[in-house]
């Protein structure tokens, strides 16, 4: 137990802040204070970049800042500045680049050296105490960075200046530009395809993500075109990865990353973002292949989320959890020797379970060889065979151990919950469970639907303004928003509409699209920046930047775009539609190049090609005919598609294009489907048979 006095980030809201508050460092927050001190002080700012779920940044906190010797240096030469990546995404962006730029790395811990208005000149990103494994040493490093402020300072100001150049060139897509073209989906198409991994799905070589937007692009494009492979891929991905170590396969929900090719070993923190869009592409999933092991994992990630990851009793869904409980485990939590296992199940299940989940003598884990990651390595049918059994009898023997070996591993210690809530990835977790709501059926889709809204609305209560749209994060001191929070929040609204018909959802999402066109839309080369343009100054390196990619999450400016599109096709307001035209025109000149990890962008772009295909219902509510109906334009999946269950005196004010012409002319009281986009509708659908035929055939191009 330290012994140090507690520095200032004791009071910090962030629990990766708080959890230093302990360490002889004078750290400081992001902000005034820490600038104004080195400038006084004439002091380089050290600046550590990081994460409560983050391994790394919890090692080199004990190795080096926990150390006096390293702290002291620290002090003596330094202005000391602590971030939270996942609470100022504005200045990780920022940050990663620059330093990724000098020397070749990014990620977490980020550790950068600045001058003390702001502006970085050298840094990495894990430094060892000492020189090791071709890692300098971060006490040599913080020496001989101390010594070049005091003697180098010139070239040291050369460096910042030419590197705060070079990153505003790049992050605000310099020469980007272009006219849109549709055949931009096929290059990313292409893209995808050719990095797939047809032996173990997913994308690339290790370590291995998943690519939510990718299998969406996929999935979207099988939809429209019957090409067999691109369903064999999005297939072999999910099935993969929901068979692999990289799910939790006892309590649901997905790890960060593989290590490796095969989905085996994972890092084993969870994180909402992730969570939140792989819910949906295993939704998807389900709709296109009614794969049973789609519909499961996908209820499972609820089932986790719903017990670990949110407030049930007031709405939210919290951050992350870590992947440790403390720095000398690596998944120990989620891991299993062959005794733990045959301690938490009877002689008859034991034998079983060791082939079901591979678990071995010898296992996975390099830190501790005996510890095993469950993943499914046999079917039942295969291990029935095995052992002389029934399928039925192995089946049932493999659910009621499970259930066992959860219970087992409860008692464990637990690694760390971060309860924060922010507000974008609220918003995803919100369309992601209404989405679930749409898709599935019975206790868990009526649970999900009752829980988004719970939440959406505490959003707009408590984090939602008429001038400044969503703020950053729920409770704490106020966090300005970012773009992420408001175009996420507004896909989140529209979807609350779809989904309830009720105005006030629709309303809030035109007033923060409207805000975000004004406060982060850029009106002379499209797009958006992701602060707005009355944001407090960052420092020097206050550069204007235009998220695009999907790294971690869907790039924003895509996000934004199918905002945009979404909302002209309720309104018919061509302002939104040139305003999501002009953002698609912002990035058509690099978007190809960057083919999978924009795979957001191609959703976009067929979205704005195609139209969104928007269904109404009509009808009774209590009408059989007219609900399965409704059921039947859930089944189809179609990305950006829109249901509307309409009954006898419903108010279609929203409602633009050929809908808003043809439905008045339609009987609300009768069941019938119309399916339409942009200005073109198929023929009415009075059973359910006939619509699905209709949006499986005749959907693919009906604008």
């Amino acid at each position: 137990m330290s012994t140090n006095p507690e520095n200032r980030l004791k009071d910090s809201a962030s629990p990766y802040l708080r959890s230093a508050a302990h360490q002889p460092i004078d750290w400081y927050e992001w902000g005034p204070a820490a600038f104004d001190r080195a400038k006084a002080e004439d002091k380089p700012m050290l600046l550590d970049i990081g994460a409560v779920w983050c391994h790394w940044c919890h090692v080199i906190d004990r190795e080096s800042y926990e150390n006096p010797a390293i702290a002291k240096i620290i002090s003596d030469n330094f202005i000391a500045v602590k971030v939270d990546r996942d609470e100022r995404p504005d200045v990780d962006s920022r940050y990663q680049s620059a330093i990724s730029s000098i020397s070749g790395q990014g990620g977490w811990p980020l550790t950068g050296f600045l001058l003390p208005d702001g502006r970085p000149f050298f840094g990495g990103t894990y430094f060892p105490p000492e020189d090791q494994m071709g890692r300098p040493g971060f006490r040599r490093v913080l020496l001989a960075v101390a010594e070049s402020y005091r003697s180098k300072r010139p070239e040291l100001e050369r460096a910042a200046n030419s590197l705060a150049d070079a990153v505003a060139q790049a992050e605000v897509f310099t020469g980007a530009r272009g006219d849109f073209d549709p055949a931009v989906i096929d290059t990313q198409i292409a893209s995808v395809t050719q990095l797939f991994d047809i032996k173990n799905g997913g994308f690339g070589r290790a370590p291995k993500f998943p690519h939510a937007s990718a299998m969406d692009l996929v999935l979207d494009r099988f939809q429209q075109t019957g090409e067999k492979h691109l369903r064999a891929m999005a297939e072999s991905t999910l099935e993969k990865m929901a068979r692999g170590g990289v799910y939790d396969q006892l309590a649901g929900g997905f790890h960060r990353y593989s290590v490796d090719e095969r989905w085996l070993v994972p890092h084993f923190e969870k994180m909402s973002y992730d969570n939140s869009e792989l819910l949906r592409n295993y939704l998807h999933g389900w709709q296109v292949t009614q794969n049973p092991l789609f519909r499961q994992t996908a209820e499972g990630i609820v089932a986790w989320v719903n017990e670990v990851l949110s407030d049930q009793e007031n709405g939210g869904f919290y951050a992350s959890q870590d992947a440790d409980y403390s720095l000398d485990d690596d998944g120990d939590y989620f891991t299993w020797t062959l005794d733990e296992l045959r301690a938490a199940l009877g002689p008859d299940e034991a034998p079983i379970m060791e082939l079901y989940y591979d678990v071995e003598a010898q296992g996975e884990m390099h830190h501790n060889p005996a510890k095993n990651v469950l993943w499914i390595a046999r079917d039942p049918a295969d291990i029935a065979s095995q052992f002389g059994l029934e399928e039925s009898a192995v089946s049932a023997t493999i659910a009621a151990a499970k259930i066992k070996m959860l219970a087992a591993r409860l008692p464990r210690p637990t690694p760390y919950v971060d309860k924060t809530m922010y507000v974008s990835w609220n918003a995803m977790f919100v369309s992601a469970y209404l989405d679930a709501a749409r898709v599935l059926d019975g206790v868990v889709a009526e649970a999900s639907r009752r829980f988004a809204l719970k939440t959406l609305d505490r959003l707009l209560k408590e984090v939602w303004g008429e001038t400044r749209g969503f703020a950053h994060r729920v409770g704490g001191p106020a966090l300005d928003g970012s773009l992420d929070d408001q175009v996420f929040g507004v896909l989140a609204l529209l979807d609350a509409y779809e989904a309830t018909l009720e105005s006030r959802y629709f309303d809030a999402a035109k007033k923060t699209m409207d805000l975000a066109m004004a406060r982060y839309g850029d009106s002379e080369g499209g797009g958006f920046f992701d602060r707005p343009g009355d944001a407090a100054p960052m420092g020097g390196l206050d550069v204007r930047r235009k998220p695009f990619q999907d790294s971690p999450t869907p790039g924003a400016n895509s996000i934004a775009a199918i905002a945009l599109i979404r909302l002209h096709a309720f309104t018919g307001d061509d302002l939104y539609r040139l305003a999501a035209q002009k953002t698609l025109e912002a990035f058509a000149g690099i978007a190809p190049q960057y083919g999978l990890f924009a795979a957001t962008y191609g959703l976009a772009a067929t979205l704005f090609a195609h139209h969104p295909l928007q269904i109404v219902v009509t009808g009774p509510a209590d009408n059989w005919v007219a609900q399965s109906l409704e059921l039947a334009a859930h089944r189809v999946f179609r990305f950006g598609k829109a249901v509307l269950r309409v009954t006898p005196g419903t108010d279609l004010q929203h409602l633009a294009g050929a809908l808003k012409e043809t439905l008045p002319h339609l009987p609300a009281d009768q069941p019938l489907a119309l399916a339409c986009a942009g200005q073109t509708c198929l023929p009415p659908a009075s059973d359910a048979a006939q619509l699905i035929a209709l949006l499986e055939n005749g959907a693919a191009t009906p604008a």
